[in-house]
């Protein structure tokens, strides 16, 4: 581990520290940090909520999430103890000014006043604007201040500038953090290294030999406790617009002449202002929505998404996009982009389809290659070739496997993708954050979608829960000669 660096001493200071994301992902991310050595003894991390408790109260339930959320085989009980000696905790409502700032201003006056403060507001998105306006009056604003946002960064152009306008005025847009966890999941960091590391792969990574991509963040899990909440946002807000728009980006992004924030930030601003617009004309052809029904997941039987909720609903659990770069290397390559609940399997994952060989050496044209990036599970990659079928004597071809899974030292699982997100904001390195342009941008091209959605232009498919996706989408492919990836097996 002597790559590991311990960073500044900080304070972070959690707004929503009671709620399920911080308990969940935040408070077990530090934990892991403070194991790793790279958090130091006197940094401190305060947590607001409206919740009325004392400190003892919120390190009781502190434990109590890590004990449920770290591993039996992490959890040391004297880095517990550690963890729980950095822990603070206010009662404040964050969107009154008239709460107790003067608790929490005390506390961050005991550090020095250029101590790193971080700001993360695990709270409602529409309530950002208002913390910034309290913070700034209670002077808790400094140069050495940063702001990590959680998404959804607005439901729409209109409420996503509402917000950046909001935390704008307090916050300049280098101290601002938009947080994206998929950008932290080291399989999906790992693109940039497979495309600029590998001469192979940069060699063959355009439309001369690529036929297709597919991106695919698929759930076997439905709405289920979060139906209200999902009910609002849907597949195409919670994960296409941003998630899988950022996967894209690494994917199809002209090389950044450096791993500097903004320049890899602009060559991803690039291909989303590069993506073809979707418009009236074209969105029945080019997408495809759905809701669940009830079928079987894992052999048990469960409900459908309209059951679930309790009431009809106009919101899809299952899209489908099929996405254009128009720029040089992509030109006549789709982008094929989907995200679905209750689906027969959890994957991540991104397939590129390569263009079948010229050749009738072998009597039938060979299939393409395909190269597989697995994000999760199974982190890894996988590049289909076509070889000699070593049962027959003739040149019969068939396909055979190169799967390289990637693995951390020791056989460690992967850290969870906000340990890296969490300790970049202390460290002041934007890089795997989003930029206010590149959030418009996302929107500009999602938002036509969203409104023909909203509108019924594009007819509701069904699926059963447990199988892939409605009948439609395959036809989506099958439009251009593509097949899903689970198609082709």
């Amino acid at each position: 581990m002597e790559h590991v660096q311990q960073v500044e001493p900080f304070d972070y200071v959690i707004f929503g520290a009671t709620g399920d994301l911080t308990m969940r992902k935040l408070l077990p991310a530090l934990y892991n940090r403070l194991r790793m050595g790279q958090i130091p003894d006197d940094a401190r991390i305060i947590g607001t909520a409206r919740t009325d408790i004392d400190r003892d109260g919120y390190v009781a339930r502190a434990k109590e999430a890590l004990e449920r959320f770290i591993p039996d085989d992490v959890r040391s009980p004297v880095l517990v103890d550690r963890f729980l000696g950095l822990l603070h905790y206010v009662t404040l409502d964050g969107t009154k000014a008239d709460s107790e700032w003067s608790a929490l201003s005390s506390i961050l006056s005991e550090a020095p006043a250029d101590r790193i403060r971080v700001y993360y507001f695990a709270t409602a998105p529409q309530l950002y604007g208002r913390i910034c306006e309290n913070l700034h009056s209670h002077n808790l604003v400094s140069p050495h201040s940063r702001v990590v946002l959680e998404k959804p960064i607005g439901t729409d152009m209109a409420t996503a500038t509402a917000i950046n306008d909001g935390v704008g005025q307090y916050f300049p847009e280098n101290q601002v953090y938009r947080i994206d966890h998929y950008l932290g999941k080291e399989t999906v960091q790992n693109v940039l290294a497979l495309r600029f590391a590998n001469p192979i792969m940069n060699a063959v990574w355009s439309a001369e030999q690529i036929e297709s991509v597919q991106i695919t963040a698929a759930e076997t899990v439905g709405v289920e406790g979060r139906a209200s909440y999902y009910d609002t946002s849907g597949a195409m807000r919670d994960m296409i617009q941003n998630h899988l728009l950022q996967v894209l980006c690494l994917v199809a992004m002209e090389a950044p002449d450096s791993l500097e924030a903004d320049t890899v930030r602009n060559a991803k601003l690039a291909v989303l202002n590069a993506l073809r617009p979707i418009t009236d004309e074209t969105v029945a052809s080019e997408t495809v929505r759905a809701q669940y029904t009830a079928g079987v997941v894992g052999g048990q039987s469960v409900p459908g998404y309209l059951e679930e909720l309790g009431q009809p609903s106009n919101t899809e659990t299952y899209a489908a996009v099929r996405a254009w770069v128009d720029t040089p290397r992509w030109k006549g390559v789709p982008f094929y982009i989907r995200t679905a609940k209750r689906s027969a399997r959890k994957v991540s994952e991104i397939v590129i389809r390569f263009r079948a060989a010229p050749t009738a050496l072998f009597g039938a044209t060979p299939p393409g290659n395909r190269l597989v990036i697995r994000i999760q599970p199974n982190e890894g990659v996988e590049l289909q070739l076509n070889v000699k079928n070593p049962a027959l004597d003739a040149y019969t071809l068939r396909t055979a496997d190169l799967d390289t899974t990637i693995r951390m030292e020791g056989g460690l699982p992967f850290p969870d993708s906000y340990e890296r997100l969490l300790l970049d904001a202390v460290r002041g390195n934007p890089v795997l954050f989003i930029r206010r342009d590149e959030v418009e941008a996302a929107w500009r091209w999602a938002e036509p979608v969203l409104k023909a959605w909203s509108e019924n232009q594009v007819p509701m498919q069904t699926y059963s829960a447990g199988s892939y996706g409605p009948e439609k989408s395959a036809a989506l492919l099958a439009d251009k000669g593509d097949k899903w990836h689970e198609d082709m097996e």
